[in-house]
């Protein structure tokens, strides 16, 4: 064998041994940062109604790409969610304008591209154990261009829900 043909042999095994890491690694993400890429597919601008109510969501990865910040603007409020992975889940926790803080976290993801289904796991900020919160978000990507999020709350002991759906403006 001829040293050119041992070094063409060479530079080949080694070319390829360096794209094998990138492709394993691709291969054995975890669900649930599949589950944030996909989330993170979301940046842009957003308009959406609930029940003829206007609202506009911008999102945008933060923190190096680890931390997805959706900032929720209605005429008479607006309100901030960060969405991060935590082990083989999501968690979500919200900055409501009524000033409470519920962090929802998903059950191990399965599936990415499920809808994610944030329940809640812990609140700050409430003033009293019956005030106003949320308790759980179904954030279901249609396609690149539609979103519907399903916000469930409690009230005063009453339960009820939100829905939200969102066109993606850019």
């Amino acid at each position: 064998m001829s040293k050119v043909f041992q070094l063409v042999i060479i530079v080949t095994l080694l070319a390829c041994a360096a794209t094998v890491p990138d492709r394993v690694s691709a291969l054995q993400k975890p669900n649930s940062v599949l589950a944030f890429e996909r989330l993170s597919s979301l940046v842009g601008e957003w308009r959406g109604t609930e029940n003829a109510k206007e609202a506009r969501l911008v999102y945008r990865l933060t923190s190096d790409g680890s931390a997805l910040m959706e900032d929720f603007v209605a005429p008479k409020s607006e309100m901030i969610t960060m969405f991060t992975v935590d082990g083989d889940h999501l968690i979500a926790t919200h900055y409501c304008s009524v000033g409470n803080q519920p962090q929802m976290i998903t059950e191990a993801i399965n599936d990415p591209t499920s809808p994610l289904v944030f329940s809640l796991s812990r609140i700050t900020g409430m003033k009293a154990a019956d005030d106003w919160h949320n308790t759980g978000l179904t954030v279901t990507v249609n396609d690149k261009d539609h979103l519907t999020q399903l916000w469930t709350y409690e009230d005063k002991g009453q339960k009820g829900t939100n829905t939200f759906r969102f066109v993606r403006t850019k």
